[in-house]
């Protein structure tokens, strides 16, 4: 069976008989002469057919590498205007983009800058949803899952890209800390009233920095669950236990006596925020693009 013929052997064929010449095909194409001149034979050997006749004062084509040439030259402009399109639609960024960001935390620190996206490429038909799901999101037939998590990441088959890292804190009422004393070690958690989370966050346990950067894990009291922030911070303001919060959204209460600060030899594991898409080779210029305009907002956010 004869080999098929390739497209860059039959550009660089097109470009010897365009410029009447192996030197200017060289200059052309930003190669050596000599490999010009090695690909038109090898191209005649694999034909078993002359191409073109060669002399030390011209070049003529044979009636064979007329045809050639008549024939591969339309082909090769096809496939350079199908280049140019392509390269366009990905540069126009058109077409359905399907996300899901984690509740809560999502809507406050994303609808802003999804929003401004959505401004900036209108062609762009975005689709948005939110839930706790994360991973589990993208077998939904979703393009891109943000996801928040605590301490080490576990192991999946997507390719997961870091947005921001978020500070995070242990905060407990006055009330608390006079009832029960002031923590000095991560482990007296375990024996203390929580606030911790129902399946959000891995559940139960909290994570601290060790002193090698990596993470521990403590199973501490959970007798108060919720999969929110919000609420969870407005239960350690009345007082129900210790919290483990964003430094950010527990500032102000912070500042006003409401809440105070634990501080500890381990520093509370921070939250990441993450950007998931399945694990293939191809990835679309609009989530690319997505995904560097919400990283780029993220970075000027103060956390």
């Amino acid at each position: 069976m004869r080999p098929a013929l390739d497209f860059a052997t039959l550009k660089i064929f097109v470009a010897v008989v365009e410029r009447e010449s192996f030197v200017g095909a060289s200059k052309a194409l930003e190669m050596p002469t000599s490999n010009v001149s090695r690909c038109v034979s090898q191209l005649e050997k694999k034909l078993n057919l002359q191409l073109i006749e060669r002399s030390t004062r011209h070049m003529k084509l044979t009636p064979s590498g007329q045809l050639l040439y008549t024939r591969a030259k339309p082909l090769l402009e096809m496939l350079e205007q199908t280049e140019t399109e392509l390269t366009l639609r990905q540069i126009q960024l058109k077409g359905p983009l399907r996300i899901c960001i984690p509740n809560e935390i999502g809507p406050a620190l994303l609808s802003s800058a999804i929003a401004d996206f959505a401004c900036k490429y209108p062609d762009v038909e975005i689709s948005c949803i939110t839930n706790l799901a994360g991973l589990e999101s993208l077998r939904d037939d979703l393009d891109l899952a943000i996801i928040v998590t605590r301490g080490q990441m576990d192991d999946c088959d997507c390719i997961a890209r870091h947005l921001v890292t978020i500070p995070c804190t242990i905060v407990a009422a006055p009330s608390v800390i006079q009832r029960y004393g002031t923590p000095s070690h991560i482990q007296q958690f375990e024996d203390l009233p929580c606030i911790t989370t129902v399946n959000a966050l891995k559940g139960a346990p909290w994570q601290f920095v060790n002193i090698k950067g990596g993470f521990e894990s403590i199973k501490v009291k959970g007798h108060y669950r919720v999969n929110s922030g919000e609420m969870a911070g407005r239960a350690a303001v009345s007082g129900v236990g210790f919290a483990i919060l964003s430094k950010q959204a527990c500032q102000p209460y912070i500042s006003n006596g409401r809440l105070i600060e634990v501080e500890l030899p381990q520093q509370a594991a921070p939250l990441q925020l993450f950007a998931l898409y399945s694990n293939g080779r191809y990835l679309p210029a609009r989530t690319r693009t997505f995904i560097d305009f919400i990283h780029q907002s993220l970075v000027n956010i103060p956390l």
